[in-house]
């Protein structure tokens, strides 16, 4: 798994700019839960799917860019939690143990 880390709210602009033309994913992993630190196991594990970038938010170091998140993407804040963004939009979110590469996939390809 090749992460991007997300560490600035500029970021984000970059993220649904380039989710126009390929589904970007960001990964938001609380590194103090042992469930966060599952469902990350669990991605890096899997096969991830090509045409898709990965971006990994440490919430302890960025919490800032988690509120930024949900209010860019208008989604609820979980962690950990799986968005996929596609077309400048969150298309897809999942959290806890409902985070699995085979659906990332699905939803991407859809």
């Amino acid at each position: 798994m090749n992460w991007i880390e997300l560490n600035d709210e500029a970021q984000l602009s970059d993220i649904k700019n380039l989710s126009n033309t390929k589904p970007q994913l960001i990964f938001k992993h609380s590194t103090r839960c042992s469930i966060s630190s599952m469902a990350k196991s669990r991605l890096e594990r899997g096969s991830a799917p090509a045409g898709i970038d990965f971006y990994y938010l440490d919430l302890i170091k960025h919490r800032n860019i988690s509120q930024k998140i949900v209010d860019v993407f208008d989604v609820s804040h979980e962690s950990p939690q799986v968005l996929l963004i596609k077309n400048s939009e969150c298309v897809y979110d999942e959290s806890h143990s409902g985070i699995s590469m085979d659906e990332i996939a699905e939803q991407a390809a859809a």
